[in-house]
């Protein structure tokens, strides 16, 4: 357990969820703040949160306004969403207000912390910006611009080193295909360009590209790097 236990913000209306969350985050030694509404999680960030978990269906304040009210007060603590199954679009569009993942009710507690371990290590290596990423036989060198897998050197064309210079630097985030166009291009272009750059970069850095092991897809939302080791 942490010497200085790790305050995890969870924003739910529903008790029965908050109480699931309690149980399981305090056995994993987090200090848990509850808020049942949107107004008391505005007032509970005084407490200051290192996470936060938050539930787009609250009933007094939209879920994605108060997404962007949080990132207006906070612009870099690790936000996990719980959505509705199904809600591409809402997902989609927390993702692109701030929110560093999503999970989908209902979940299961491994991957929820699994998440929250991802986000936290996300806010880590941004805070500390290493110039070399690690994640199993994959790194990547930000200062020499050098990339291996293994012991072998990897050939990148200048956009596919683009590519993944912008995953390594939110590795553990889900960057939807929006987000993603506009770090790669000055202007929205069509998805397809970005397809078509990840499946040459996985041609390069997956041992098999069809099952790709560190540039993960989410399904009709983007793409994540899996995490730093």
């Amino acid at each position: 357990m942490n010497a200085t236990p790790i305050k995890v913000l969870v924003i739910d209306d529903e008790p029965p969820i908050r109480k699931l969350l309690r149980m399981g985050l305090s056995t994993q030694g987090y200090d848990i703040l509850e808020a049942s509404s949107g107004k008391i999680a505005l007032e509970m960030l005084a407490e200051g949160p290192a996470l936060i978990i938050l539930d787009l269906g609250l009933p007094d304040i939209q879920g994605h306004d108060l997404l962007r009210m949080i990132r207006g007060r906070n612009e870099s603590v690790p936000i996990v969403v719980l959505s509705s199954r199904g809600d591409e679009a809402g997902k989609v569009q927390a993702l692109d207000l701030g929110a560093d993942d999503y999970l989908t009710k209902p979940f299961g507690m491994d991957e929820l912390l699994a998440r929250l371990r991802a986000a936290l290590r996300h806010q880590l290596q941004v805070q500390g910006e290493r110039p070399v990423f690690r994640s199993g036989d994959l790194s990547v060198d930000l200062v020499r611009r050098i990339v291996k897998v293994g012991d072998k050197d990897i050939k990148l064309s200048p956009k596919e080193y683009d590519l993944l210079r912008v995953l390594v630097q939110h590795a553990g985030k889900v960057l939807t295909h929006r987000f993603l166009l506009k770090e790669l291009w000055d202007e929205l272009t069509d998805a397809q360009y970005l397809r078509v750059y990840v499946r040459q970069l996985r041609q390069k850095i997956e041992a098999d590209p069809e099952r790709p092991q560190f540039v993960l897809t989410e399904t009709g939302i983007g793409y994540r790097l899996r995490a730093a080791d």
